[in-house]
């Protein structure tokens, strides 16, 4: 993208104005069936780590939000409600539980969920955009057993503030994280990458470097909720080709300061830098999806769903106020969907894909936020680079738009075409 072009979509209005900014999200599906048995497999895998969002409530108004984040759910659990779900979460052999929300903090009981996962011996952590994280809050989170916050990041100021809705969001971020040191929680940072973040990149890891985190975990922003409304600002399959040499790159400059680069699932797949982005992890390279194998995802009402960002509508499992979540976790359809996947369930490009049985298809949400189903892929730096080889390159278009709730996406055409 040309410098003038990222201009403009930066001092672009906010678009669909049409729309509310936080529209109330809808009750969760209810009284949802489950197999009556359960499998060996659907106990051979246990979720290590459950990202739980405590409340939709919202004081930031991120234009890339998929759950479109605002106002709290009108029927979140209760403080003991939450309290029991520790419980069965810590049962079901979790090992790390991570608060998101909207903003955790906008509970009044976050701090007796903290104390409850770190008695139940589980390690608990929590993502936030910063803006309210005050020095009592750090000190009281870290009081209470908090081991880790991740702090947003999305760009210098002037593109943080665009993407995350807010004047002074960017300062408040940084102001967070020198709380959360000054009250002995250690710090990481993630970051969306899309075309106002791509180029500044480079400048976000020093800053985060010098707030002294951890680790960073990068993530492409995804067609959903209210990143659906602005298809100029996501990637495209071509630009693939500019962000992963970049990504390298960024990745020796991560080992270079002892800081973990965790690139998120929909960073792949198995281009010329996958030992660098992902030759940590067990197997030497990105897997396939991992709803329903090693994560879980939980809504602030008790929906329960093997991925957090996956659409309510379609991939919700049932609720912990009907069944438990053991028997969610083995007997929930939705929840066995990788479980029981194979490359007959892959379609398009990712179908005749040399990687196609490592791979199947790579991140379930970005593929069926884009395309409306999972199972092909387009944001894929190998297939970006197979279609280079021939002189060609996918572009993705807009062809209906985004309803406007809570994890809803909007529906994109695939055009093959000339790189030239």
């Amino acid at each position: 993208m040309r410098e003038d072009e990222r201009e403009a979509l930066m001092r672009a209005p906010r678009p669909r104005r049409d729309l509310p900014i936080a529209p109330r999200a809808p009750a969760g599906p209810k009284r949802l069936p489950l197999a009556p048995d359960v499998r060996a497999i659907d106990r051979e895998y246990r979720p290590v780590y459950a990202v739980w969002e405590v409340t939709l409530a919202c004081d930031l108004a991120c234009r890339h939000c998929g759950s479109r984040a605002g106002h709290a759910r009108p029927d979140e659990l209760s403080t003991e409600e939450c309290l029991d779900l520790v419980d069965q979460l810590a049962e079901l052999g979790c090992l790390e539980v991570i608060l998101i929300g909207g903003e955790a903090y906008l509970r009044d009981d976050w701090l007796a969920i903290i104390e409850r996962i770190t008695a139940r011996g589980m390690q608990a952590l929590m993502t936030t955009g910063g803006r309210g994280l005050t020095p009592e809050r750090a000190r009281a989170a870290k009081s209470a057993g908090l081991i880790s916050a991740s702090v947003s990041l999305d760009g210098n100021e002037a593109t943080h503030d665009r993407l995350r809705g807010v004047p002074g969001s960017y300062r408040a971020a940084l102001a967070a994280m020198d709380h959360l040191v000054a009250a002995g929680i250690r710090i990481s940072a993630n970051t969306q990458i899309n075309r106002l973040s791509m180029s500044e990149l480079p400048d976000v890891l020093e800053t985060i470097i010098a707030a002294g985190i951890h680790s960073w975990q990068i993530q492409l922003t995804v067609a959903m909720g209210r990143a659906a409304d602005e298809p100029d600002v996501l990637l495209q399959p071509y630009d693939m080709l500019t962000l992963f040499p970049m990504l390298g790159q960024l990745a020796d400059r991560c080992r270079e300061a002892r800081v973990l680069l965790w690139p998120g699932n929909n960073i792949g797949y198995f281009g010329p830098f996958e030992s660098k982005l992902h030759g940590t992890m067990a197997t030497g390279h990105r897997g396939t999806c991992g709803l329903g194998r090693s994560g879980l995802g939980i809504e602030a009402d008790g929906t329960i769903k093997g991925c957090p960002s996956l659409a309510t509508d379609k991939w919700a499992g049932g609720n912990v106020r009907e069944h438990k979540l053991r028997d969610l976790w083995e007997r929930a359809a939705p929840l066995r969907y990788t479980r029981d996947r194979t490359v007959d369930d892959l379609w398009g490009y990712c179908r005749t894909c040399y990687y196609a049985e490592n791979c199947l298809a790579g991140c379930t949400w970005t593929s069926e936020s884009v395309l409306g189903r999972p199972g092909n892929n387009p944001l894929c730096h190998h297939r970006a680079l197979e279609h280079q080889r021939i002189g060609k390159r996918e572009r993705i278009v807009p062809r209906e738009a985004a309803p406007g709730v809570p994890f809803d996406h909007a529906r994109f055409d695939v055009v093959v075409e000339s790189d030239e």
